[in-house]
């Protein structure tokens, strides 16, 4: 909390406004071609604007989703988030004064590593950058002990789930266990920071790539059009 500053607060105001928009667009639009599953979905779409896909999963697990309509709905989203943030990028375009700052500063870097660095590094040796100091390179060993690490974490959080809420994600007491431990241990995990990112981007993309190989967008435009409308609207 006392890092993340006003960032917080910017997310806080971002994760309010998804759940007003998604109570707005689940009115206009109320996915009755769903069914029962039509608040479920609306929920689990909210959950990845605000937290990213791991709280997708986590909702429509939790909610029993239909696996088919979980597809159908990862496959509407992510065609209008392709949009969505097609367009974001279309708008960020650097100012005169931001690209003048930034050729000034990358000047002023460039003169200092001339004057500075008069010892080139040797071949092969890795070069750290200021900002990724403490950062690990990955190894075999990395790798097995970040996997081995997740699994131990998944395996506790399982069996919690299964003892204390049945009816609750596995994904919800694992996610606790993990922040609780990377608390109160930060040191060993800060060794698995690298090679833990890099799996599980690879796994989620897995996830993603397992689900959208179920669903058709063309299907979802026959089936469930509205699915398109409401994440156009929700966004």
């Amino acid at each position: 909390i006392r890092e993340t500053g006003s960032l917080l607060v910017a997310f806080a105001v971002g994760a309010l406004s998804t759940v007003i928009g998604t109570i707005v667009a689940f009115s206009v639009v109320p996915l009755k071609s769903l069914g029962e599953e039509g608040w479920k979905v609306a929920c689990a779409l909210a959950s990845r604007h605000i937290g990213g896909a791991i709280n997708f999963v986590a909702v429509a697990d939790t909610l029993n989703i239909d696996g088919s309509i979980v597809s159908a709905a990862i496959a509407a989203d992510n065609v209008v988030v392709a949009l969505y943030f097609a367009f974001l990028f279309y708008l960020a375009v650097p100012s005169k004064v931001a690209k003048q700052k930034n050729d000034n500063n990358n000047t002023e870097v460039t003169t200092k590593n001339v004057k500075e660095d008069t010892i080139e590094p040797l071949l092969g040796e890795e070069i750290a950058l200021p900002d990724e100091e403490d950062r690990v390179p990955i190894t075999t060993s990395s790798i097995a002990y970040s996997i081995a690490t997740a699994s131990c974490l998944a395996t506790l959080g399982s069996a919690l789930t299964t003892a204390l809420c049945p009816n609750l994600s596995s994904l919800v007491i694992t996610s606790i266990l993990t922040v609780v431990s990377a608390t109160l241990f930060p040191r060993p995990f800060r060794k698995l920071r690298t090679s833990g990112t890099a799996l599980g981007i690879l796994f989620l993309q897995m996830f993603f790539a397992a689900s959208g190989a179920a669903g058709s967008l063309l299907l979802v435009l026959r089936r469930a059009p509205s699915l398109v409308a409401f994440s156009a609207l929700q966004l």
